[in-house]
């Protein structure tokens, strides 16, 4: 059952050529290379960490870690805190999302969090309830901001004020 969608090419695959992520390793970048696949109807809780492409259509919740590529599909539902080189997402994420090189974020794509990479392509249609900050950041800017919370969001897509 979860070989069926595995070499799926009309969502995310071939859709976004820009969203290919290349690791400093070089071998493994893009997504032809799918590692792991939790196809819909599957639930998972807890750690993920991997090295290559994973596609998620299904449920999970916690926290993921990669040093290449998550696609969410448009059936996956992530409640997790993302950090990665590259995240696309067509379905659903709830929590924070850093990327190292990009974040994609497909017309079907519904993301309440706040978002951070050096690029974002967001289509239209895409849906996002959260702050987003763009660029790279060095570490005790990090570390300044973190201490600082959420109050110096750069943009926001929530709504409520006017500049």
């Amino acid at each position: 059952m979860a070989m069926s969608g595995f070499g799926r090419k009309g969502e995310g695959a071939s859709s976004a050529p820009a969203a290919r992520a290349s690791s400093s390793g070089g071998a493994s970048g893009g997504f032809g290379n799918l590692t792991a696949f939790i196809d819909q109807g599957s639930e998972f809780e807890g750690k993920l960490s991997f090295k290559d492409t994973v596609r998620i259509d299904g449920t999970f919740s916690g926290e993921i870690s990669s040093d290449n590529t998550l696609i969410v599909g448009e059936s996956g539902q992530i409640m997790a805190t993302i950090n990665s080189v590259c995240v696309v997402i067509s379905g659903l994420v709830e929590g924070n999302i850093h990327a190292s090189e990009q974040i994609v974020l497909h017309k079907t794509a519904r993301v309440r969090g706040d978002l951070e990479a050096p690029s974002v392509i967001m289509e239209e249609g895409a849906q996002l309830n959260g702050g987003l900050k763009m660029g790279k950041i060095s570490g005790s800017e990090k570390a300044q901001n973190a201490s600082k919370g959420s109050s110096d969001v750069v943009a926001s897509n929530g709504g409520g004020s006017s500049n």
